[in-house]
């Protein structure tokens, strides 16, 4: 988490893809899917994304006192930045060069972001299928966007949903066989 803390720009959601490939890639503390389902369950929580993460995965390798350790590891370093970097930026606000730099930073955390969500969206379409893949991304997109729904209240929509697929899905090939076995006789 002090690797992150330190690399990371930009916010809670530039992180995240740092904070995933240390816990997913790197280190091997969990699986992609549960990182995956970690994520959304603190996008329903209050308070910074990328903080909640490392105190979960602090928590979850060594209990309080590791959340206590991850936390503190991610968020010192932006802490010390912060005091450290203030009076430099304030003193060269207006130079062209430094205000280059920053812009030259949000195209690199869009792609982050995006190459992240193409391989979230990869599995989604692996483990539910085209159709129900690309309605799903349709139909959070417009509850997202245009109806302006609060995200926590998208992702619940989804988890829920998630609960019982295999279990519709299941209820749902069992009667097409059922049905399947009734036409030919």
């Amino acid at each position: 988490m002090f690797r992150t803390g330190i690399l990371g720009y930009g916010g809670g959601p530039s992180i995240v893809p740092l904070i995933r490939y240390e816990a997913v890639t790197r280190f091997k503390w969990m699986k992609d899917e549960e990182f995956m389902e970690v994520l959304a369950i603190a996008n329903t929580l209050p308070g910074p994304i990328a903080t909640k993460l490392a105190g979960y995965l602090g928590y979850r390798l060594k209990g309080s006192m590791g959340a206590l350790v991850g936390l503190l590891a991610h968020i010192l370093p932006t802490c010390v930045a912060m005091v450290g970097l203030y009076s430099f930026i304030t003193f060269f606000s207006t130079s062209h060069v430094i205000k280059g730099m920053i812009a030259a930073v949000v195209p690199i955390v869009a792609v982050m972001l995006g190459v992240m969500a193409y391989e979230f969206g990869e599995k989604a379409i692996k483990g539910l299928g085209w159709p129900a893949g690309v309605t799903f991304f349709i139909i959070a997109f417009l509850l997202l966007q245009p109806l302006s729904v609060h995200p926590a209240i998208v992702i619940f929509m989804f988890l829920l949903y998630g609960a019982f697929h295999h279990k519709l899905k299941d209820k749902w090939m069992k009667s097409k066989k059922t049905l399947g076995k009734g036409d030919g006789v």
